[in-house]
């Protein structure tokens, strides 16, 4: 997947299903964030955790990372939709995961609901990384649940990126082209 190439160093990226507007993996992924249904991301997470072991990809991380929600975002769901995924790979994967060291403290309007221009250059997103040392020669692989145009990846890689000597890979549960 070319969505990083030239814009933040990743090592390697895997998206486990293509979401398309009306398709089956929009109604899962919409079921899994606003329908109150978490336990979709632990079964993505173990459908994907054991294709990435068959593939032998990935080895060599460190930890897991979520893409954090912003608190009232998460109060009002009541749960981040990357939580039951992560943890469930983590478990398949052998590798620690590690939630509220990477924290998002703004909050934009849906993703869902934004064109491609406004995603990519939103910058009122923001995340903060709570240690910096924490990821130190380690290889974190950042997890969420769709990349669109790779904006919330790329903001999230670049304060990572704020640690020494970290390597980042990326894991989705899905991926999608929108124009």
């Amino acid at each position: 997947m070319s969505t990083f190439y030239g814009r933040v160093p990743i090592e390697d990226v895997r998206s486990f299903l293509y979401y398309q507007k009306d398709g089956i993996t929009q109604k899962i992924i919409h079921q899994l964030k606003y329908k109150n249904q978490p336990q979709i991301g632990g079964f993505i997470g173990e459908w994907f955790g054991y294709n990435l072991v068959e593939a032998n990809v990935f080895k060599g991380i460190d930890y897991i990372v979520p893409v954090p929600l912003h608190p009232k975002k998460q109060r009002k769901r009541g749960y981040n939709q990357v939580t039951l995924f992560g943890e469930t790979l983590s478990k398949i994967l052998g590798v620690e995961y590690k939630s509220n060291v990477l924290i998002r403290y703004s909050t934009t309007k849906t993703q869902t609901l934004k064109q491609r221009f406004e995603r990519f250059s939103d910058s009122k997103t923001k995340f903060k990384l709570a240690n910096t040392t924490i990821f130190e020669n380690k290889h974190v692989l950042l997890i969420d649940d769709v990349i669109t145009t790779g904006a919330t990846i790329e903001a999230c890689a670049n304060e990572l990126l704020k640690t020494k000597n970290i390597t980042i890979s990326v894991a989705t549960m899905a991926y999608t082209q929108k124009a």
